[in-house]
């Protein structure tokens, strides 16, 4: 059998295993870690694999295609790229990297508003392909001006978070100085110089920064200054006084990230969402809520019909994903496990990466013998 990746990384453990020998503790932690006690995360993960598939092994059947459609695009394969903020501090050059191998693997690449790569230069590795998520600013004309240039780029779908009203609490972060703004203290110096390729490729391509809002800042801002003008930039709480707007000035498709509950997907219904992900930001918001596969099971069941629905949080790997698909979502979308492959191979990670999920998914979708991504719902062990 040939092998379309490095198969000395044939899973997203052993990517997660190499990245954290090549990453800063720091930026590592950053990268794998929750809220408080990190018990979401882990939850997230345990209960998608707790979904079990019936083959079907007498069916007619004759081969299986990833392909997938979503808003009116077809995509490769069932899964995106998630938006992760601060790409630049845990790989240099991160998100370019995933931008250039979704562009490649026809795959969603959605760009954070807070990560290290502008909105401007993301649509041109994607050619006007990639998705862009909003953090809400508090003031109406930093986001009409946000929104002009995603325009202009050519973004085919903006995704706005609900799911961030108040800053999870990150004990690891809070240690490493990395809350919003990251601050270098002495440990971290001293881990960076124990990490010679993340340091010379840091140096290639520079310090990370926020390229998306850059243009709004003042130049020459202490860390200090900074954390306080992100502070007053943006606020995570939304509601239908600040969706309105949105959804009146976005002409394409619009897409609320982080629903759990049954009354926030009427609410996106009823306020002209095009789509819903399933979210709780990868465990990093709320220790004690529910993993992800728990609502999205019932909210596909009850809202399908109305509204493209898609989860993130907890995909590990291509039998993951096909546990997602099965039980009711229309697309999925991963960010550690990408994350994970880039710190790992750097700029192989991302072609890497979505190489080796196809193949496993592939690979499941030809032992239950299903034909179409869509169907798989019908090979789905029901309790």
């Amino acid at each position: 059998m040939a092998f379309p990746f490095n198969t000395e990384y044939p899973s997203i453990e052993a990517l997660r295993e190499r990245a954290q020998q090549r990453m800063p503790r720091f930026a590592f932690e950053y990268l794998d870690g929750g809220c408080n006690e990190n018990i979401n995360i882990k939850r997230n993960t345990d209960e998608i694999r707790e979904i079990q598939l019936k083959p079907r092994y007498l069916k007619n059947y004759s081969k299986s295609k990833l392909e997938t459609e979503l808003f009116g695009i077809k995509y490769d394969a069932p899964f995106g790229i998630s938006p992760i903020g601060l790409q630049g501090l845990m790989w240099p050059n991160a998100p370019e990297i995933l931008a250039k191998a979704s562009l490649k693997h026809n795959i969603p690449f959605c760009l954070s508003t807070v990560t290290s790569t502008s909105i401007e230069r993301a649509s041109e590795l994607t050619e006007g392909r990639a998705w862009f998520q909003l953090y809400h600013p508090t003031e109406d004309w930093l986001r009409d001006d946000i929104l002009k240039r995603a325009e202009a780029a050519e973004v085919p779908v903006l995704v706005i978070l609900c799911d961030v009203p108040t800053f999870g609490y990150r004990p690891k972060e809070i240690r490493n100085g990395l809350a919003m703004p990251p601050q270098m203290n002495f440990r971290n110096v001293l881990q960076v110089m124990g990490k010679p390729t993340w340091a010379m490729q840091t140096l290639k391509h520079g310090a990370p920064n926020f390229a998306t809002m850059k243009k709004y800042m003042e130049k020459g801002m202490s860390i200090k200054q900074l954390g306080a003008w992100m502070n007053a930039t943006f606020s995570g709480r939304l509601n239908e006084e600040k969706i309105k707007p949105l959804r009146d000035l976005w002409k394409g498709k619009l897409v609320l990230k982080g629903v759990v509950s049954d009354e926030d997907a009427e609410e996106a219904i009823r306020l002209g969402f095009d789509g819903i992900i399933v979210s709780n930001h990868g465990g990093r918001q709320l220790d004690a809520g529910e993993s992800t596969i728990k609502p999205l099971s019932h909210i596909a069941e009850k809202y399908k019909d109305r509204i493209t629905v898609m989860m993130d949080s907890g995909i590990r790997s291509g039998p993951d994903i096909a546990r997602v698909m099965s039980s009711g979502a229309d697309f999925s979308f991963l960010g550690r496990s990408f994350m994970y492959g880039v710190g790992a191979l750097g700029e192989e990670g991302g072609d890497h990466t979505i190489a080796m999920l196809k193949m496993q998914l592939q690979q499941v979708l030809e032992q239950v013998c299903c034909e179409k991504v869509s169907d798989l719902p019908n090979y789905l062990v029901r309790e």
